[in-house]
């Protein structure tokens, strides 16, 4: 308390005894895959599909990454974490190194590099011509046109570019716009800086390849490096883990005729996926199924793979979409559209509210279709059937995780405590270092009392009052002398979470009219 030398009116700011915590947002994917461009192994944040197409590029051959995160936003989501792995996509892409309109006097100079987007050789028929820009000052902008040589007119025009930032800079407008090119910077981690010569040329060089140069290690990652999934270990936010193209990498072996990404390795990538989940205890991996399965086959992969945690669950069959890229219906992995489905679930429902019964926006049809006594042997197993029903669509008809602990049976529940403990962890860091005594006790168990108290009233626990939904306990029983003396503060939670009415049973009888009957 300040002293006080003088008569006078002195005001003070004080704690109010207690603060509230926030809860923390319920839904953020983190996607690993493939990409036409981008930074590898560095996860990047996107709000939008736009905003992944300027990273990443767009739709590809031997991608499920793209359609994924499209179909993530189109079915609610809104925040995600994107990282490609692998090695660099274009190392055997044709390419061409422009000249700069200025030499130094000794040697050539390139002002950047041009590298084509189609995979291997498919961009040796490329050309690349600057020409005087329409408007700008030809001192300090020009345009850029791409044509095919077999063809007369350009494929793509990008007019008055400069090298200076701002919204005209090459740089920005090609690689975010051109589905044919990219620009690099003539020395690696070096600025654009220097005008490109007048004048067309070829891109050459490309060669063909067996497809995306990837091992299981390339998923996985090193947390210490930063790299594959190891490197969303530092982002708290995420909280659901996606691997659409391990199974693109699987598909690709089978492709090519040969082993170099086996079912095996698939099951390793998706056991790290879960021991990440596990490990950090505040995200939940969406597992993947080989494409093609039928029933059977499905049966067999789960006994074979016998996954099981409270962290992690599967979905089957695949669904199909359609693909700006060739024109096709394609069928692709479910883990994007199911991921977004989470998203709008939370938004619309929240984390209690089984991610369930909800249409799989963008499905046009499924890989397989099934009926309901194979679904009852799929259920059981924690497969997570979508199923095409009359009059309703294509929907998700399950949400289990994959854990044999019936407590943690129903995914609603683990991400109810997922999103529960969070929120507290963040919410209470402001009594690190406080004085251990009953008054801090009290302003614990008035703040979390609060916080519970406003998810039982959003119907995310079970009881007709808070004390049936929860209690919170921090006192002189929970917290002995030898605990306060060794710097620990302990408080204990109980949550009684509501579980999803996985079955609706109507018992009907005949009614004899003479009956009463009492309500």
């Amino acid at each position: 308390m300040p002293n006080y030398y003088s008569p006078g009116v002195y005001v003070e700011e004080v704690e109010s005894g207690s603060r509230p915590i926030e809860g923390v947002a319920p839904s953020l994917a983190a996607f690993v895959g493939f990409g036409r461009k981008g930074q590898l192994n560095k996860p990047t944040l996107v709000t939008n599909w736009t905003q992944f197409t300027e990273a990443f590029g767009d739709f590809m051959e031997g991608s499920y990454l793209a359609h994924s995160v499209f179909g993530y936003f189109s079915n609610g989501g809104n925040i995600a974490y994107v990282v490609r792995v692998g090695e660099e996509a274009n190392a055997n892409n044709a390419r061409a190194a422009l000249p700069a309109a200025t030499s130094n006097g000794k040697e050539k100079v390139d002002a950047f590099r041009v590298v084509a987007l189609d995979p291997g050789d498919g961009g040796n028929n490329l050309e690349v011509s600057i020409e005087k820009a329409t408007h700008g000052s030809p001192d300090d902008t020009f345009k850029l046109s791409v044509k095919k040589k077999d063809q007369p007119d350009p494929v793509e025009v990008f007019d008055d570019l400069t090298l200076k930032p701002g919204v005209q800079n090459a740089v920005k407008i090609v690689n975010a716009r051109s589905t044919t090119i990219q620009l690099d910077p003539a020395e690696p981690d070096a600025p654009l800086k220097t005008m490109p010569a007048l004048g067309p040329m070829t891109l050459s060089g490309g060669k063909a390849t067996n497809g995306q140069p990837i091992a299981k290690e390339d998923y996985v990652g090193d947390s210490a490096k930063r790299s594959g999934f190891g490197g969303l270990e530092e982002i708290d936010e995420v909280t659901m883990v996606c691997v659409p193209d391990v199974m693109a990498a699987y598909q690709q072996g089978l492709k090519n005729g040969k082993t170099t990404f086996t079912l095996e390795d698939v099951q390793v990538v998706q056991q790290a996926m879960v021991a990440h989940c596990e490990r950090l205890g505040d995200r939940v991996a969406i597992l993947d199924p080989p494409p093609g399965l039928k029933v059977q086959d499905m049966l067999d992969w789960r006994a074979k793979t016998n996954y099981d945690s409270k962290y992690a669950t599967l979905y089957w069959p695949w669904i199909k979409v359609s693909d700006p890229a060739t024109g096709d219906n394609i069928p692709v992995p479910p883990c994007g559209h199911m991921a977004g489905i989470w998203a709008r679930s939370d938004s619309t429902r929240g984390v209690h509210k089984a991610p369930a019964n909800e249409v799989v926006r963008g499905a046009i049809s499924l890989e397989t279709r099934i009926t309901r006594p194979e679904h009852d042997l799929l259920n059981p197993l924690g497969i997570n059937c979508i199923r095409e029903l009359p009059g309703l669509g294509i929907r998700v008809w399950g949400a289990r995780t994959i854990s044999s602990d019936a407590s943690w049976r129903y995914l609603n529940v683990r991400r109810l405590f997922n999103y529960i403990e969070e929120s507290v962890l963040d919410g209470t860091q402001w009594v690190v270092f406080e004085p251990n005594d009953q008054d801090l006790w009290a302003r614990v168990r008035r703040t979390i009392h609060s916080f519970l108290l406003g998810i039982w009233r959003d119907g995310a626990l079970f009881g007709a009052t808070p004390d049936e939904a929860f209690y919170v306990k921090c006192d002189a029983e929970n917290n002995p002398p030898d605990s306060v003396d060794a710097g620990r503060l302990i408080c204990e939670i109980g949550i009684a979470p509501v579980k999803p009415a996985e079955f609706v049973v109507f018992r009907i009888a005949q009614y004899s009219g003479g009956a009463s009957v009492s309500e």
